[in-house]
């Protein structure tokens, strides 16, 4: 008589030994894999949506900001004969708070790069007429939107109502800077037409009969 299954099915599994294999212990959480959040129950018919808010701890000094390569490019080229010009946008571009605001003085500037306040001047003159910088108010300055943006929370300027409910800031939206600048009447013409949409960087280069380009 058989002793194999009736219904001709899998032998039933016998308890065995205990497996040998240890489980290896899991790596302490970090920046980078510490579990964050929760579960949300939404009522019928509705959605969440999410996004990464726009800061992050992976970043030297957890700060970090948005850049155009077209623009970094561009300024390569635009400002070779004036190098100058780009040591001073590096470092307005490391000064930015969220939405590119830049709050500081031309003799905070020079201090801080050890140059006279007359050459910080003549720069700022520069990118502003280039379209990459305006000035808002006496210290405050802001970096074109489609240039160069950090992102974060921003604090509504003086006069400004915040925007987002429970008295919280506004989280920078891109797009929404853009589409504000292009509809300022006080903005700039040449901030405005870097911020417009489909927006062409163009730099004219001439020979000096030597093989580089001079603008």
């Amino acid at each position: 008589m058989s002793s194999g299954p009736l219904d001709g099915g899998a032998a039933p599994k016998l308890p065995g030994a205990p497996s040998r294999r240890r489980r290896r212990p899991k790596p302490p959480p970090t920046a980078y894999n510490r579990s964050s959040g929760s579960i949300i129950e939404l009522p019928a018919g509705h959605a969440a949506q999410v996004f990464p808010v726009g800061s992050s701890t992976g970043f030297i000094g957890e700060a970090f900001s948005m850049d155009s390569l077209e623009f970094m490019r561009w300024a390569a080229v635009r400002y070779d004969d004036d190098r100058f010009v780009l040591v001073v946008l590096l470092h307005l571009m490391g000064s930015q708070k969220p939405g590119g605001l830049i709050e500081a003085k031309h003799d905070d500037v020079a201090e801080a790069l050890g140059y006279s306040r007359p050459h910080i001047s003549r720069v700022f003159n520069v990118l502003e007429a280039d379209g990459a910088l305006r000035r808002l108010q006496r210290g405050l300055y802001q970096l074109n939107p489609a240039a160069s943006l950090r992102g974060g929370l921003r604090e509504p300027q003086k006069g400004e109502k915040k925007r987002s409910k429970a008295g919280m800031s506004d989280r920078v939206e891109q797009l929404d800077l853009l589409r504000e600048i292009m509809e300022d009447p006080d903005a700039p013409d040449a901030f405005r037409a870097m911020a417009a949409p489909g927006a062409k960087l163009e730099v004219r280069k001439e020979s000096d009969g030597e093989g580089k380009a001079t603008s």
